[in-house]
């Protein structure tokens, strides 16, 4: 018998980040006040939607960690996390083969990264999905943007357009 599984990738882009400190590295940028309060949302949203990733990868810049911090309420708690430096300069492909590289066993994960990596991710696996999320996803992923995409299948064999784009949540539309 053939069991076909279905997985769960949330790909969260970190909120928006400060400039404040001309000296700091890119990898030094914390989040802005509007970042901040962008995450109390996303945090909101994530506890209301019942979003259970059984793991968290995320970038090792200071404001992907600082979202991801900013959010963690609204997940499980206990959920395993991952703080990845490679994630902070992957490009789309090197994304996808870290996600290749899941144990079968992570059911959903959530990536915690960048622009413009993390759109072009989600354009190359959303083969369908919600038309209205795909268009805006191809037209702007913003700061706290959030796709939740679903595939059948392996992580091994994820590929291109294999993936259902099945809702994109930006804060500035939470809470209202």
């Amino acid at each position: 018998m053939l069991v076909v599984v279905r997985h769960t990738l949330y790909l969260l882009r970190h909120a928006k980040s400060s400039w404040d400190d001309p000296e700091l590295s890119d990898r030094a940028r914390p989040l802005a006040k509007r970042g901040r309060r962008a995450v109390a949302l996303l945090g909101e949203h994530l506890r209301e939607t019942a979003v259970a990733p059984d793991l968290v990868l995320c970038s090792s810049a200071v404001r992907a960690v600082e979202t991801l911090e900013g959010v963690r309420d609204g997940l499980p708690p206990g959920v395993a996390v991952e703080i990845e430096d490679d994630l902070y300069s992957a490009d789309a492909a090197a994304l996808l083969e870290r996600l290749r590289a899941l144990r079968e066993a992570v059911g959903s994960v959530m990536l915690v990264g960048h622009n413009p990596e993390l759109e072009e991710l989600a354009g190359e696996l959303a083969g369908g999905g919600d038309p209205d999320a795909r268009a805006r996803v191809a037209a702007k992923y913003p700061t706290g943007g959030l796709a939740t995409l679903a595939f059948e299948g392996t992580w091994r064999r994820l590929d291109r357009h294999d993936a259902t784009l099945e809702a994109f949540a930006v804060p500035r539309e939470l809470g209202r």
